[in-house]
């Protein structure tokens, strides 16, 4: 191995041509100069200076060897200080993990945002479900996720609400309650349902589950899909209704339609989180100056 400082001392010397004015140059005595450029050749196996009482100048090797010296160093000096900017946090590579984050404005801002004022931080974006983010966060593979709640235990996740939100009924355009302006979701015992899959996001399914069953019946969901938008295309074919997050009735639709859910159950229980997560055994300063922003424009609670 070659030491950087055996680099430095090189240079000088292929730059100065001269043992003295190099070693004042690098505030050194020049028999250590000398001895220190000997080492250097002996590593290399080949002179790299033509020595004479009079003059120093380089071999073709010394030529060769010079250009590789100043580019290791710039190199090292680059990666270096690329280093230390990943460590204050304004330069490197962040991997999100999202649910459908589009009817979200104020979230969409704070990444707009964040990311004008931080040109030198790359993004991943990854579309996925609650426990699809939950794996990904614990496994190391994202920074950060905005997801619902998960329903299973994550010991090494911490999570902050962004935002809350009520649970609406989608019905397909014709159906017998679309005319009315909020549902009693004990008036849709006899429905078919079409909802995600528990595999996907525990919590979700299970608290529309307990709602339905604090109304006194359990859903019968005849089909399943993994996204909202999914969901919604079900509905609109008239496979079933669908209790869903209020966000997604923001555009207007012919074929399906949106109405509040009333319930006899406390608010929280009708009402769905927006959370987002990361892992907090794996520090990261770039992903906690994005934290801090996103935290910055969450709803109060």
């Amino acid at each position: 191995m070659i030491e950087t400082r055996l680099l430095q001392q090189f240079i000088a010397v292929a730059e100065e041509l001269h043992f003295n004015r190099a070693a004042e140059r690098l505030h050194m005595a020049q028999p250590p100069l000398s001895q220190a450029i000997r080492r250097l050749e002996s590593a290399l196996g080949t002179p790299l200076f033509v020595r004479t009482h009079r003059s120093v100048a380089l071999t073709p090797a010394g030529t060769a060897f010079l250009d590789t010296a100043r580019r290791t160093l710039q190199s090292l000096e680059a990666g270096v200080a690329q280093t230390q900017r990943v460590a204050q946090g304004i330069e490197g590579h962040l991997t999100l993990t999202f649910i459908n984050i589009a009817p979200y404005a104020v979230l969409l801002q704070a990444l707009r945002h964040f990311r004008a004022l931080n040109p030198g931080i790359a993004f991943t974006m990854l579309e996925a479900t609650t426990q699809e983010q939950v794996n990904a966060l614990e496994q190391g593979r994202a920074d950060i996720g905005f997801m619902r709640t998960p329903g299973t235990t994550t010991p090494h996740l911490r999570m902050e609400r962004l935002l809350s939100e009520p649970i609406c009924v989608a019905l397909p355009a014709g159906h017998r309650l679309a005319a009315e302006p909020g549902i009693h979701l004990a008036s849709l015992k006899e429905e078919a349902f079409v909802a995600s899959p528990r595999s996907l996001g525990k919590g979700f399914h299970d608290q529309l589950i307990s709602l339905c069953q604090a109304a006194g019946f359990v859903p019968d969901i005849v089909q399943q899909g993994r996204q909202m938008q999914t969901l919604i295309a079900l509905v609109s074919a008239g496979f079933g209704i669908a209790l869903l997050p209020a966000s997604l009735a923001m555009e207007a639709r012919e074929d399906v339609v949106f109405r509040p859910l009333q319930v006899d159950a406390p608010e929280e229980a009708s009402r769905l989180d927006l959370l987002m997560a990361w892992n907090e055994t794996r520090p990261s300063a770039i992903r906690d100056r994005l934290l801090q922003a996103v935290l910055q424009t969450r709803s109060p609670p």
